[in-house]
């Protein structure tokens, strides 16, 4: 195996015949966008050590998008209270190897194989078998595979990686063909809350479009940026995403790039941005000049329902976090990850904390789950 400090090293078409088509948030294109516009690096602390496997020819067979870091901002699978108990004991945490995407809490792949790998659960294991000897190679504490797919979950287990649940609210499309077919599998009186906040979004004296890929204009990102630095400051104090990454990103991967906006007199109030898959739209980032009630339902949630039916997309990923979600449509979702841990001291009180943990998000899914808001049998 070896690491490259940039994903330009990796030439796009090697990479992305790995990545796949399906997720755009492990595409050369994406991962690109954030180096180039200053995103990852120095300044924020993730520096790219992508990891790559070869066959004898020099054909590129397996891929990770990794990351040396000094810290656990940006990741969305906490992990401080271990480095501190680490560095109580004398250890030191810092720096460890992240293989994910920067600042995004997406779940998909991390194990990047070739589709036309005969064996891609063999080549999934040899990857992390490389990346567990890497870090004991640099001489740091872990290694972290965070939002990974239920298959890296699975190789990475049986590697020998301690595995740890979160949990995530996508909305999945029953094959619905607008959004009152949607409404109609509620029960009524959360059909009514629905219908009563997307009513009172819509009254507020705001137009709504959307704009895709090259079509979103300098100007337009110029706004959605403000936006987005505004949710920074006022929920993490700390912008990661510089702004030539948002540009960067619409040339980049094009018509997959959607911005939802929300415009007062022509102007940009409130923007959601997305980005497509082959079957799911993920949604990112959110910001609003003003206080307009229940705009941010409207714009990242129903307009993203909206959106999914009319493209004929299985599923609407809304990000982390968020129990409101599930009133909303969205349902508790498993998402995965997975720890190589060098120190048998660490690696013993991790695997007993992510044991407990796992029973207990379990029990905490299934309850979630029984606050539905969809019509059970004989329900009106």
């Amino acid at each position: 195996m070896s690491l490259h400090p940039a994903i330009a090293d990796i030439p796009a078409t090697e990479w992305d015949a790995c990545a796949g088509p399906d997720n755009p948030f492990v595409s050369h294109a994406f991962l690109s966008a954030l180096e180039d516009s200053g995103s990852t690096g120095s300044r924020t602390g993730w520096l790219p050590q992508h990891a790559a496997i070869r066959d004898s020819a020099g054909r590129l067979l397996a891929a990770a998008p990794m990351y040396a870091k000094p810290h656990s901002y940006g990741e969305y699978v906490f992990d401080q209270s271990w480095a501190r108990a680490f560095e109580q004991a004398g250890g030191d945490y810092y720096p460890k190897l992240q293989v994910a995407v920067p600042f995004s809490p997406v779940p998909g792949p991390r194990l990047l194989v070739r589709d036309d790998v005969a064996d891609r659960p063999g080549l999934r294991q040899a990857l992390a078998g490389a990346l567990s000897q890497a870090a004991t190679e640099l001489g740091v504490s872990s290694v972290h595979v965070t939002f990974c797919s239920e298959d890296d979950y699975t190789s990475l287990g049986e590697a020998g990686w301690l595995q740890r649940l979160g949990v995530q609210f996508h909305w999945d499309n029953a094959g619905y063909t607008s959004f009152d077919d949607f409404l109609a599998t509620l029960a009524s009186r959360k059909r009514k809350v629905l219908k009563r906040e997307r009513r009172d979004a819509n009254q507020c004296g705001l137009t709504f479009r959307t704009v895709q890929g090259r079509a979103i204009t300098p100007d337009l990102w110029a706004h959605f940026y403000r936006f987005y630095t505004a949710t920074i400051d006022r929920k993490w104090g700390s912008a990661y995403l510089t702004p030539e990454f948002f540009p960067l990103l619409s040339e980049r991967l094009g018509d997959r790039v959607v911005l939802m906006l929300a415009e007062r007199d022509g102007t940009p109030v409130a923007g959601a941005l997305n980005l497509m898959g082959t079957d799911t739209l993920y949604g990112r980032n959110w910001g609003c000049d003003g206080d307009y009630p229940f705009l941010h339902f409207e714009l990242c949630y129903y307009r993203a329902i909206d959106f999914a039916i009319a493209h004929g997309l299985r599923r609407v990923e809304a990000g982390a976090q968020g129990q409101h979600k599930i009133q909303r449509g969205y349902r508790p979702t498993p998402t995965y990850s997975a720890h190589w841990i060098a120190h048998s001291g660490l690696r013993r009180a991790v695997a007993e904390f992510v044991t407990h943990e796992r029973e207990a998000m379990l029990h905490d899914m299934a309850e979630l789950d029984a606050q539905s808001p969809y019509r059970t049998a004989g329900e009106d």
